[in-house]
């Protein structure tokens, strides 16, 4: 059995424009609330979430890439120690021009049932995505409404 997470959001933007908020360091740290992702952005490549102070929060590798399109990651936490336990994770994003807009949908699954995990970021990924559409559709972030387990 697996848990499973899954956010739609559709932001008024281009689907290029949101695919590199979603893989370029100088965009995430604006709306991830300082945090970024070190990636070479290519199918095996190593992919690490870090803390602004330059900390690892989470690690994996890409699973899948189709630009702009999809992009899959292999993902485990590794600054909570009950959740690095629970092993790795996957997340998707897909991208799809609706019209004007771009319809995003992230979904985060874990082979575990009653995952602490997919609480954990079914609670990070609504502000993060509220955050990036903020950033892509006003030029303005949102406020830190973020708190880290550190």
């Amino acid at each position: 059995m697996s848990d499973k997470f899954v956010y739609v959001t559709y932001i008024r933007a281009a689907q290029q424009k949101v695919w590199d908020a979603l893989l370029k360091p100088e965009f995430q740290r604006a709306y991830w609330f300082g945090m970024h992702q070190e990636c070479g952005w290519r199918k095996g490549a190593s992919w690490k979430m870090m803390f602004p102070d330059g900390r690892v929060a989470d690690a994996g590798e890409v699973l899948e890439i189709d630009p702009p399109k999809r992009v899959a990651i292999k993902w485990r936490n590794e600054f909570r120690p009950e959740l690095k336990a629970e092993g790795f994770s996957v997340a998707t994003y897909e991208l799809e021009t609706v019209g004007d807009a771009v319809k995003l949908t992230v979904t985060h699954e874990i082979d575990k049932t009653d995952s602490q995990f997919i609480k954990a970021v079914s609670g990070g990924w609504p502000k993060v995505l509220a955050s990036l559409k903020s950033l892509l559709e006003t030029d303005a972030a949102l406020p830190e409404i973020h708190s880290y387990k550190k």
